[in-house]
């Protein structure tokens, strides 16, 4: 219908509601996967311009491009391959292709990354590390969120602030920490070293934090000098360990911040002479490939990738549609134990 010069289409009806085009068209079709609000806001604007579709406009009306946008930190680390892979996976289950950038971590290919995949017209997008896991937040990353279109939902497997738009599908940090030390702990450590990852990372300061508290839980004395930061690399994994290998009082179990790090560690520990478990107890996250071709093959907190992906790619597509999703969800970690831990000899 004619609107003065401008005649108004479905795509008017959705951004004045605030809804998507898709939105739109299940209203005008009945059907049932519509919240009553939402449903009570397009009709009275479809009512509102006396809104009557042409049968060409009908057939065009699910705008859909079954098409959802990915943007990892990086792939070349086996945990975002590995998620990656599981979301790939999940996507053609349920008839959608996927497609991927790397941002490198880059805060400005973040951003750009964002708005080409908005010009694409992708139905969602999951960002996997990078921004999202930030233990601050970028302010210009947030506000390249909020710049999103509200009918193109983003799920990230951080947590960005309330006011950001956006579903969080995040791993549960506390119970993966609770696992790998009392596994530790139960095998008779009690000089836990933890070794890699950066402190401005959320996940790696809550792993941290969460080891300090246990130790004290535990009445065990806390050793500033066992936390050795560094980053995500096997180099910095090596470096890190080569420097807790100095201390006059070594400990007996070392656990990496992820799998790449832990093979930096085994390295170090084999290059000066010692043994695993024999004489170090080591133990990682992540549970990637990585883990199981090492030698020793390698205890890890797993994260259940095949839920994990199909549990952000269930949320993208439901938001996408305009159907209820949950906000915020947690997946549960589990230990996998292998040949790398032994009972403590100290």
């Amino acid at each position: 219908m004619a609107n003065g010069n401008k005649t108004i289409t479905i795509y008017d009806i959705a951004k004045e509601a605030g809804v998507s085009p898709a939105t739109v068209s299940r209203v005008m079709t009945n059907s049932a996967n519509v919240r009553s609000e939402k449903r009570d806001r397009v009709l009275s604007i479809i009512e509102k311009y006396n809104f009557k579709p042409n049968a060409l406009a009908k057939g065009l009306s699910d705008t859909s491009t079954k098409s959802i946008g990915v943007i990892a930190a990086d792939v070349r680390n086996p945990f975002y391959a590995q998620l990656f892979v599981a979301c790939e996976a999940a996507a053609q289950k349920s008839g959608y292709t996927v497609s991927l950038y790397n941002s490198f971590g880059v805060t400005d290919n973040e951003i750009e990354q964002l708005e080409l995949f908005n010009q694409q017209r992708v139905d969602a997008i999951v960002q996997i590390g990078g921004r999202v896991d930030d233990a601050e937040t970028d302010q210009r990353y947030c506000d390249a969120v909020r710049k999103l279109p509200e009918n193109l939902p983003l799920v990230v497997t951080g947590r960005l602030p309330e006011d950001v738009p956006s579903y969080s599908v995040e791993i549960d940090a506390e119970s993966g920490m609770d696992l790998v030390m009392e596994h530790l702990l139960g095998l008779g450590h009690t000089r836990i070293a933890l070794v890699g990852g950066r402190f401005d990372v959320k996940s790696t300061r809550e792993k941290v934090l969460l080891y300090e508290k246990i130790i004290r839980d535990h009445d065990i004395e806390f050793n500033p000098d066992y936390v050795a930061n560094g980053s995500y690399s096997i180099e910095s994994g090596y470096e890190c360990m080569k420097k807790v290998l100095k201390l006059s009082k070594l400990p007996t179990a070392v656990i990496a911040i992820n799998d790449f790090a832990a093979a930096g560690v085994v390295r170090a520990i084999e290059d000066s002479g010692y043994r695993i478990p024999q004489d170090f107890s080591v133990a990682s996250f992540d549970n990637t490939y990585i883990s199981d071709v090492m030698i020793p093959k390698l205890t890890s907190v797993d994260y259940n990738y095949e839920f994990f992906g199909q549990c952000l790619i269930d949320t993208a597509i439901a938001a996408s549609k305009g159907d209820d999703a949950p906000r915020r969800q947690t997946v549960e970690p589990t230990l996998v134990t292998r040949e790398s831990s032994g009972p403590s000899r100290a």
